[in-house]
């Protein structure tokens, strides 16, 4: 073995030598450390669309550098960073990303959206399920005739049915509007499980909140999840008004239906009733506390005469004996979503709103300008088709305000998009079959028959089932 005889020199220049190399690492320790991080930023823009694979398989399979990656501790190695990666990219592949993407939508803009059925712009923020990894629409579809269809439930299984709800005790004499499914376009929605959705809301509170669309709804979900309980599971209810609600003890889960047919306050002076466009305490000091909220209004927003529900309207400390109507509700939605935007942890509770309910006392909206002699939804058996019907203005005008409060939110709030397929439904409603009436009063459909209510079983139970798929996957 030789030994140099400037031994300083050999020193020196092996520390020249390390000290390059040691320059050459950070470099390359940076450029690793540039790429790492643009890798992180795209993983939230790319990494669950359907171009992850081929943008994570670049990034991912470059082999890793052994040295230690500046922005990390001390004791990580690239090593570990890059199998992280790699984890991220296999969950991403298998589907982990589709179950939990929170997508928004925009319907109506311009760049990447599309215009929606109604032709205005629309903002969703939307837990959806995924068909071939790609976005499914659970509002756009159509419905399916399945003679092997059943209903979820039976009157008998339900813990309370209004008569009004109740076609089928009343008399409706046919039955095949029981044998239609919603069959989304791009997707299949998941079969209700009422014990799943038990299990998975324990400890919780679910509230609707509303007119009596909301109590139709309310109604539906109670009969479909005792349908499936066994008689012995106990539970409580308590019916009052504003709120009524079952408690399924065994489970911990509250749900109930708070009546607010505005959302808004009504208060009432001597006698007189006032809609508070600006106040929303009162009706809102119910919500606090719950787990999941979901809204409706629409109907009430309209009637006059003996139907109103109120005598005067104030706003901004004006009183009116009226003013225009979509003015209104646009007031009151805002006084609305000013208190979710304020009061809603969205960590802790998820917000619904659900659109307009469509009535179907209008033949024209269904017949196409076919002669009809027809005045509402009597007599209606089959949905209509998706060509040969219109939404009523009315209710386009009223989601439109409703459309634009949630795109000014702070607050996430699903949209829960049942106009369209609701107004396929003009054999839904109770029309004469309803226990709300007197003999007299079905023997003259033209005027008594209720075409704003929905049989139960029926479409309510649909709009459960998109809320169940929703909220849980």
């Amino acid at each position: 073995m030789q030994t140099s005889n400037y031994p300083h020199k050999n020193k020196h220049r092996k520390q020249g030598e390390k000290g390059k190399a040691m320059i050459l690492l950070y470099i390359l320790s940076f450029v690793l450390s540039f790429f790492s991080f643009f890798l992180l930023i795209s993983l939230f823009f790319f990494c669950f669309s359907p171009y992850s694979s081929s943008v994570l398989f670049f990034f991912l399979f470059l082999p890793p550098h052994p040295t230690k990656m500046p922005f990390l501790s001390p004791s990580t190695s690239s090593h570990s960073f890059h199998s992280l990666l790699v984890l991220l990219f296999l969950w991403a592949q298998v589907g982990g990303g589709d179950s939990l993407r929170l997508v928004a939508g925009f319907k109506g803009g311009g760049g990447s959206s599309s215009h929606n059925h109604r032709g205005h712009k629309q903002t969703q923020w939307q837990l959806v399920p995924t068909a071939n990894r790609s976005y499914c629409n659970l509002f756009m579809g159509s419905w399916v005739h399945d003679d092997s269809y059943i209903p979820m439930y039976q009157p008998t299984d339900c813990p309370l049915m209004d008569p009004e709800f109740n076609c089928q005790f009343y008399g409706r004499p046919d039955s095949d509007y029981l044998k239609y499914r919603w069959k989304p376009d791009a997707c299949d929605l998941p079969r209700f499980n009422g014990v799943d959705l038990l299990m998975k809301m324990r400890g919780k509170k679910l509230m609707f909140v509303g007119d009596s669309l909301g109590r139709n709804q309310w109604e539906s979900l109670i009969c479909m999840i005792s349908a499936v309980l066994a008689r012995t599971s106990p539970t409580h209810m308590t019916i009052a008004d504003p709120l009524s609600t079952l408690k399924f003890l065994e489970y911990g889960v509250e749900i109930s239906f708070y009546r607010a047919p505005y959302l808004v306050d009504i208060d009432v002076l001597q006698g007189t009733r006032i809609l508070n466009l600006d106040n929303i305490s009162s009706n809102a000091n119910a919500w606090r506390g719950v787990d999941v909220l979901s809204f409706n209004t629409g109907h009430w927003w309209t009637h006059k005469g003996s139907l109103q529900g109120w005598d005067y309207m104030e706003s901004q400390g004006t009183v009116y004996q009226d003013m225009d109507r979509l003015a209104a509700l646009d007031k009151g939605l805002r006084t609305w979503a000013n208190w979710v935007d304020a009061h809603v942890n969205g960590s802790r509770t998820r917000v619904f709103f659900q659109s307009v309910s469509p009535t179907h006392y209008n033949p024209s909206e269904w017949s196409s300008g076919a002669l009809s002699t027809a005045k509402n939804c009597y007599g209606e058996t089959e949905p209509a088709s998706g060509t040969d019907f219109t939404v009523g203005e009315s209710f386009m005008d009223q989601m439109r305000v409703v459309d634009a409060v949630i795109k000014d939110m702070t607050s996430p709030v699903y949209l829960l998009d049942i106009t369209l397929l609701s107004a396929m439904r003009k054999d839904g409603h109770p029309s004469i079959y309803s226990g709300d009436l007197t003999p007299g009063q079905r023997a003259n459909p033209d005027r008594s028959a209720d075409c704003s209510h929905w049989c139960l079983p029926g479409l309510p139970d649909t709009w459960n089932q998109l809320l169940y798929t929703a909220l849980l996957f």
